[in-house]
C-alpha cells in the first residue's frame, strides 16, 4: 500500500509540474489547495489505471508501428493515455485534467511527463 501511495504521489508531482511547463495542459477544478492537491491525486490514480489497463491493449495493437517508426509512436502513444484520463476526468466529474489539443499538447505533456517521471525515479532511488 505504501509503494502505490508512493508512486500515485510521484504520479502526481510530475502531473503538476507537466501543468506548469506545457500551456494547455491544466487541472481544472478545487477551490482549495487541499482540494487540489486531491484532484491531482485521483488524476494520477485514474492515469496509473489506464496505463496499467488500456496502455497494453494499445502497445500490442501497434507493434507494426513501433517497428516502421523504430518505437517514436511510444510518445504517441504515452500522449493518447494521458488524453484518455483527461477525457474520463473531465466528462465523467467536471474536474481534473484538462489537455486543450491532442496534437501537439499531449505529445509537448507526454515528453515533459516521462521526464519529470523518470528524474522523480532518480531521485526516489538514490534515497
Amino acid at each position: 500500500m505504501g509503494l502505490f501511495l508512493l508512486r500515485a504521489a510521484l504520479t502526481g508531482l510530475a502531473l503538476w509540474v507537466v501543468t506548469l511547463i506545457v500551456p494547455g495542459v491544466q487541472f481544472v477544478g478545487g477551490d482549495s489547495t487541499a482540494a487540489r492537491v486531491g484532484i491531482i491525486f485521483v488524476v494520477a490514480v485514474i492515469f496509473g489505471l489506464v496505463n496499467a489497463v488500456i496502455k497494453p491493449v494499445v502497445q500490442i495493437i501497434s507493434i507494426p508501428l513501433y517497428i516502421l517508426t523504430l518505437g517514436l509512436i511510444h510518445i504517441v502513444i504515452n500522449a493518447f493515455m494521458l488524453w484518455i484520463t483527461s477525457w474520463i476526468t473531465e466528462h465523467t466529474t467536471h474536474w481534473g485534467l484538462s489537455i486543450d489539443d491532442f496534437w501537439w499538447t499531449a505529445i509537448w505533456a507526454a515528453i515533459v511527463l516521462s521526464i519529470v517521471s523518470w528524474l522523480l525515479s532518480l531521485i526516489v532511488k538514490a534515497d
